[in-house]
């Protein structure tokens, strides 16, 4: 194998996501999973997925994690990258252990890992890690072979994953309405999350206010606006706002809510916005309901033309991105001097997150990083 498409020391890629229910039944039984430990009645459990229920209980995030496992398997194959790749969630089946058992039958050793969350936080990138470790910790006690994961970078800022964002806020652009395309509002929206944890996200020397978490997120939106600005001519007022909060009311979480925000636009005579979902990898729930049902639905009250632009998915730039990350990743692991590929003014992230980094509450195990208890 050409050296630039060597995979080693890798065996396997895992494709790791947060997982959702296929059907009615599911539903509650998926959140207990999400919500475990937090003392949460089941009959609260059914009015929080009622978001659920509005689409037959299915959850879309299944079903485009095996379109963009079909999509890895083909640019792998099309670019010689022989590589298995395997998919586990955290939260519903496939479940991650049972994959990483799947894994170990086959004898795949030393594991790099995608997490389909882009960005760094507590939520999105430390609590995967812990699942990692708990589903590691179940392996030994089960006396089986214990691989090693490496988590592959975040990749906010990769080329692969912000020109298909950029693509979609021009066709959505484009689909507007004539009259009020150019005055049109660039509102881009991220999944909210408590002030104390995104202050603390990223490596120690990124924690403030804000953090690491609203830090990558300005960086990403003002690269797609620049881009929309330098191929349109025009130049699109934009702003970071929130969605899809939950969580105690008494916990100050960021803000501004997408809702919130349309109100004010409308307020200020803005006379259409363009909602760019850039902290999903996908159409999945979030995305669904708070902003193709609730934000669109306060947007036909306020009498506010919207358009939802497409997240990333499946496009096979993305898929070629996360080939890009696994080779790179494999070359610094054989100790080879190799060029990261990132824009925007933050540059390319670290391999192996610090001791510190978007710090649990409670401190637990967690796996591909410094302070990880499996070298």
């Amino acid at each position: 194998m050409p050296e630039q498409l060597a995979t080693s020391p890798y065996d396997a890629l895992l494709l790791l996501s947060f997982g959702g229910p296929e059907g009615p039944d599911d539903v509650v039984p998926f959140l207990e999973n999400v919500t475990r430990g937090r003392g949460i009645p089941k009959e609260r459990l059914k009015e929080v997925g009622k978001h659920y229920f509005l689409f037959g209980g299915v959850s879309p995030i299944n079903e485009q994690n095996r379109a963009l496992l079909d999509a890895l398997r083909k640019d792998f194959a099309e670019h010689a990258v022989d590589l298995p790749v395997y998919w586990g969630n955290r939260n519903w089946a496939p479940y991650l252990t049972d994959t990483l058992r799947e894994m170990v039958a086959d004898g795949r050793r030393r594991i790099a890992v995608l997490a389909t969350s882009a960005y760094a936080s507590y939520s999105g990138c430390r609590q995967y890690r812990e699942n990692l470790a708990d589903a590691l910790a179940t392996l030994a006690d089960e006396g089986l072979a214990v691989p090693r994961v490496d988590k592959l970078r975040h990749y906010f800022n990769h080329p692969g994953f912000v020109r298909p964002m950029v693509d979609g806020v021009l066709a959505s652009l484009a689909d507007l309405p004539e009259d009020v395309r150019a005055g049109a509002h660039l509102a881009f929206t991220t999944h909210s999350i408590p002030d104390a944890a995104a202050d603390t996200s990223g490596p120690v020397e990124a924690h403030g206010e804000g953090g690491a978490y609203v830090a990558q997120h300005l960086d990403v939106a003002r690269l797609i606006a620049d881009a929309v600005r330098e191929e349109t001519g025009v130049e699109h007022p934009w702003e970071l706002v929130y969605q899809s909060r939950s969580g105690a009311p008494h916990i100050p979480w960021l803000e501004p809510d997408i809702c919130d925000h349309l109100e004010t636009l409308h307020g200020a005579g803005v006379p259409a916005v363009v909602m760019a979902p850039i902290g999903f990898v996908s159409d999945h729930m979030e995305v669904l309901y708070d902003l193709d049902t609730e934000a669109t639905a306060k947007a036909a009250e306020l009498g506010l033309p919207v358009r939802r632009s497409a997240t990333v998915g499946a496009d096979p730039r993305f898929a070629a991105a996360v080939r890009d990350l696994l080779l790179e990743r494999a070359a610094t692991e054989r100790g080879r001097a190799v060029e990261r590929c990132s824009l925007g003014a933050l540059g390319p992230s670290h391999d192996l997150c610090p001791v510190g980094c978007c710090p649990a509450r409670a401190p637990r195990p967690a796996a591909a990083g410094a302070d990880s208890p499996y070298a």
